[in-house]
């Protein structure tokens, strides 16, 4: 019986397979296959960012953030799962929760020793920052 880090080798190898399907041409409905993983039992974070990247691409910003929460649910120590969820809650305009995944993804990050995931997640975060603090521009209607 596999473990829980075979089963998340077997996840993130089929993901990528289906990516590189994808990669060679292979017209493929990816969101579509990736939920086949997932449905198969292929849980693991790996997969859950590769649908949450998905999901944001065909414009679901809800789907990427339920995706993205899974994988950091999973895994907590994944910085890239933190900055996918970090920029699928801006696009869902949930600012303030993304300013909290930024900066969580940012202290994982460091912790792991990858200082430009870290650096990105700061920007990102002061990005969103700087656009809370500006006010909001008046209509003339």
């Amino acid at each position: 019986m596999p473990n829980d880090c075979d089963a998340a080798v077997l996840a993130r190898n089929a993901a990528n397979r289906v990516l590189e399907a994808y990669d060679c041409g292979v017209a493929h409905d990816l969101i579509a296959n990736l939920e086949a993983l997932l449905a198969k039992g292929g849980d693991g974070a790996a997969l859950r960012l590769a649908l949450a990247s998905r999901y944001l691409d065909a414009g679901d910003a809800v789907g990427a953030v339920r995706h993205a929460e899974a994988a950091v649910r999973l895994d907590p120590e994944y910085s890239a799962g933190w900055k996918a969820l970090g920029r699928a809650l801006t696009v869902a305009g949930r600012a303030s929760d993304a300013l909290r995944a930024y900066e969580r993804g940012a202290q994982v990050a460091e912790r792991r020793g990858d200082q430009q995931a870290a650096k990105e997640m700061r920007v990102f975060s002061k990005r969103l920052q700087r656009a809370a603090a500006k006010p909001e521009a008046k209509s003339d209607d």
